[in-house]
């Protein structure tokens, strides 16, 4: 597997070629340009894709082939449109996983109770889920983290174990981040693209393509448009076999410290 690591090793062995080969014949700066832009390309494929587990081990999928998948919703609580979807899952007999922003969970309090209380998990979305969030030092990516993780203690009164990198990215500096909180990064293995869809029923077509056993779905309980879809996605997934399990069940990890 690719590693941040082993991305390293490999940069500097090449280059240390390069510069012995320089030594005798000259070689052209178009190969330690070219060299340097592979190694960009590789350390934003690490940074961009949270399955790629290039920084940080990220849980994505469970390793199954029984026809079980999970769903989980990001950015939350917010009075549109958490509660739809409450109802949804609720209508359904359906439990998912909700990464909240801490700032957004500390603004609505009595909505992010009634997630926990109807039996869904929460995690951690951090806190402030800023744009600029992934250039941060480790020592304020931690700061951040234990700003959300007070905000669930408090209104929870339980210390959340799984955390969600924003946008899905990561580097070394939240690797340590998490690592100091003792966290589990979760992520996910289907996107479903939610935030950008605008035809409902292009993206109900997605959601049943993407059907596979182990399965983590990304949602966002911010969306009209998931609302509408999820309650046929719901159908059509229980149609075809599949048990839709809390994400703790599906991937037998324990959401919460003692």
């Amino acid at each position: 597997m690719l590693t941040f690591r082993s991305a390293n090793i490999a940069f500097g062995v090449l280059l240390l070629v390069l510069l012995v080969l320089d030594m005798q014949y000259k070689v052209p700066a178009l190969f330690y340009i070219l060299l340097v832009f592979f190694y960009s390309l590789v350390l934003f494929y690490g940074s961009y894709f949270v399955q790629s587990q290039f920084y940080m081990k990220t849980v994505c999928k469970a390793d199954t082939a029984e026809k079980k998948i999970a769903l989980t919703f990001d950015d939350g609580p917010l009075n549109s449109y958490t509660p739809q979807l409450l109802s949804v899952l609720s209508n359904h007999n359906v439990m998912a996983t909700f990464f909240c922003i801490g700032k957004n969970a500390a603004t609505h309090t009595a909505l992010l109770r009634q997630v926990h209380q109807q039996g869904h998990i929460i995690g951690s979305h951090s806190f402030s889920h800023g744009l600029w969030f992934d250039l941060l030092s480790a020592k304020k990516m931690e700061a951040d983290l234990q700003q959300a993780h007070a905000v669930f203690k408090k209104e929870l009164d339980c210390n959340i174990k799984w955390f969600r990198p924003p946008y899905g990215v990561t580097n070394p500096n939240l690797k340590k981040a998490v690592e100091r909180m003792g966290y589990t990064a979760i992520g996910w293995n289907v996107r479903s693209m939610d935030t950008v869809a605008k035809d409902e029923q292009g993206l109900l077509k997605k959601l049943k393509q993407s059907l596979k056993p182990g399965a983590v779905f990304l949602f966002h309980d911010t969306m009209a448009i998931t609302v509408k879809v999820l309650p046929d996605f719901i159908i059509y997934a229980q149609q075809q076999g599949y048990e839709i399990a809390p994400l703790d069940k599906l991937l037998n990890l324990q959401p919460y410290a003692d």
